[in-house]
Formats: structure tokens, C-alpha cells, sequence
């Protein structure tokens, strides 16, 4: 054989920050394929999808505002992931802060208080927080698979947001549409830009990373999660608790996934409605992966994965094609991230030139 795989001896601390790169190039190579296979030209398809949408000022702020739920649900999940707490659940915990923020907007509703947006954001965090608290115990009492857990209460946190919406907290005049009443000024972000959907969660948002990359990187308990996830018998050892380790990781999660909840139903929707639902807790998961569980590389993966989402749109405005074509950009993000990722800690070995005869006698 040519070449053949061979274990480094010790993990490519280069390939680490490459792989994201090459899955990236692999991406958009992927998508001029794609575009031909569909009939598409590949040339424009591809301007439309990825430079169409950051065209203009309004473009950009889009991008931002798409950008901001991704990076607080990943950076909150990158906590966990350090340690080898796999929440995969975001989404759900995502929707219940978004329920709980709605709740305080709505028991609120003729109140001009300043005091509204930061209850709601409180509400938001405990509410994501309390969703992760459960496979949190189940794991660390029961020694429950918090994969499987926290996946499967994604789909109670739909179907009590879907009975909110169509029963009790229905809108009485949003011609029987399912959604809440629309929020008081009071409870709704104020915009950044004047003329665009850009509000201060953003800097929030950018704030977030800020206090993230401080306990991630120079904090002794972001140090003890590390540890905890690369060498769990050393830790052990240190004395460091699995089970703190546990809590901290889901609560975080949880916890940064309510507070995107809030950020969305406060900000651009202005009121909770059966799209709430839209995929950022497992969006985010990629983009927690491909930001290589880094805050500032987690922040350059949300932009991309919001021009993906925005791309879809355009896509689907300008060539016909289904707003879906977003999904499998992800997926094909997610496949190429992976792939790359076996290089960290394999390379290819080259085994000199080829017995033509004996490769030749080995096929026939």
C-alpha cells in the first residue's frame, strides 16, 4: 500500500488548530459540487449563498444578530465539553429559557420597570439552568448517560412550549394564530443600530466570551475541567470532584442556552411562538466544535454558522432552492470537522514506491 495511517506519538498540537481550516475549505468545495449536482450555476449560486447576505450594512447587523444566540448556547456548552459532559440538549434547555423569560415578560406586561429585562434574563438562566439540572443529577447519582437524557428532554421542552402557546398563554386577538402576546417595550432588548434588528444582546454576548475565556484558561476551576476531560484517572487522583464537575458543566450549558432563549424572544421575536424552536442548540454544538472549545474561536465559528443560516435564506429567495440547503452545509461542516479531526492524532505514513507487479497480481 501507498500510504497508510500511523498514530502520532503524541496528539498534532498544529493539526488541533488546522482541522477547522481544511473543514472549512472542504465546505465551501463541497458546495460548488453541490450547486452543479443540482442543476445550479455554481459560480453565482455560491455568491448568493455566501456573500450575498453581508452585501450592506443591514447584512452585517443580520449576521450579528443570527450570531448571537450561537455563541452564547456554545460557549456554554464548551465548558461541559472540556470535561466530557456531552449536553447535547441545548435546544431544549434553550426553550425553556425562552419560557421562562416569556412568563416574567408576560406577568409584567403593563409594567415600564427597568427592572423587566433583567428579571427576565435571570428568569431565562434559571429556567435553561433547571432543564440541565436534571440529567445533572441523574448523572452524577445514578451515573445516567446525560447524552440520551438531555436529547430526549428536548422534545418535553417542545411539547410544553407548543401547549403554552396554543392553551394558556395564547394570544386572545393574534387571530388564532399560536403565540403569546406581543411585549411590552419594556421587555424588548433596545437596538443597537438604528434601522436593523441589532440589539444589545450582542455585546453581551461579546461580554460572555470575554468572562468565558477568564475561567476557561486562567481560572483554577476552568484548569480542574480541563483535566477532568483529558485525563479523568489523573483528576481523580488531584482529588478534583467528577461530580462538580458534572453539575458545573451541565449548569453552564444549561444555564447560557436559557439566557439565548431570552436574547431571542426579547429581541428580534418580540413574543414566543412555535418557531422558537429553531435549531440553535444543536447548531451550536458545530459551532462549539469547530471553535475548538476556544471563546475566540467560538466566536468566528457563530459568524459562520449565521451566514449559513442567512445563505439558506438567500438561497432559497434568489435560486430556488429550499431553505433547508442551510442544514446540509452544517452537516457537511460537521462531516469534514470530523475527518479532519482523525489527523490530530494519525497522520499518513508514505510507504515508497509500489510494487506494480504484486499490486497488480493482488487485484487480478
Amino acid at each position: 500500500m501507498l500510504f497508510r495511517l500511523e498514530a502520532r506519538p503524541e496528539a498534532s498540537r498544529r493539526m488541533r488548530y488546522l482541522s477547522p481550516i481544511f473543514a472549512i475549505a472542504l465546505t465551501l468545495v463541497g458546495s460548488f459540487i453541490l450547486f452543479f449536482a443540482l442543476g445550479k450555476d455554481p459560480v453565482e449560486s455560491f455568491k448568493i449563498f455566501f456573500f450575498n447576505p453581508v452585501r450592506d450594512l443591514y447584512g452585517v447587523s443580520e449576521l450579528l444578530l443570527k450570531a448571537t444566540p450561537l455563541m452564547l448556547v456554545a460557549v456554554g456548552l464548551a465548558v461541559g465539553y472540556r470535561a466530557n459532559v456531552w449536553n447535547i440538549g441545548a435546544e431544549g434547555q434553550f426553550i425553556l429559557g425562552a419560557i421562562a423569560a416569556t412568563g416574567v415578560a408576560l406577568y409584567f406586561q403593563h409594567s415600564t420597570s427597568m427592572w423587566v429585562l433583567p428579571m427576565m434574563l435571570v428568569a431565562g438562566a434559571v429556567g435553561g439552568g433547571l432543564w440541565a439540572a436534571v440529567p445533572a443529577f441523574l448523572r452524577s447519582r445514578f451515573h445516567a448517560n446525560e447524552i440520551l437524557v438531555t436529547l430526549m428532554m428536548v422534545y418535553i421542552a417542545q411539547f410544553f412550549a407548543s401547549w403554552l402557546i396554543h392553551d394558556p398563554w395564547k394570544d386572545p386577538q393574534g387571530f388564532n394564530f399560536p403565540q403569546t402576546r406581543i411585549f411590552a417595550d419594556s421587555a424588548l432588548l433596545p437596538l443597537l443600530i438604528e434601522g436593523s434588528r441589532l440589539n444589545l444582546a450582542f455585546l453581551f454576548a461579546l461580554a460572555t466570551l470575554g468572562v468565558a475565556y477568564i475561567f476557561l484558561e486562567r481560572s483554577f476551576w476552568g484548569y480542574q475541567m480541563q483535566v477532568s476531560g483529558q485525563a479523568e484517572s489523573a483528576a481523580r487522583y488531584a482529588g478534583y470532584s467528577a461530580s462538580r464537575t458534572i453539575w458545573i458543566g451541565l449548569l453552564a450549558g444549561g444555564a447560557m442556552a436559557g439566557v439565548a432563549g431570552m436574547v431571542e424572544v426579547a429581541g428580534p421575536m418580540g413574543q414566543l411562538t412555535e418557531s422558537i424552536s429553531s435549531g440553535y442548540g444543536f447548531a451550536a454544538i458545530i459551532v462549539a466544535f469547530v471553535g475548538r472549545l476556544h471563546p475566540v474561536g467560538i466566536f468566528f465559528a457563530s459568524l459562520l454558522m449565521a451566514l449559513l443560516y442567512l445563505g439558506g435564506e438567500q438561497a432559497q429567495q434568489f435560486v430556488n432552492l429550499p431553505s433547508s440547503i442551510s442544514k446540509v452545509f452544517q452537516g457537511m461542516l460537521l462531516f469534514f470537522l470530523l475527518a479532519s479531526d482523525l489527523f490530530i492524532a494519525y497522520r499518513f505514513r508514505f510507504d515508497g514506491a509500489i510494487n506494480w507487479r504484486n499490486w497488480l497480481w493482488k487485484t487480478t
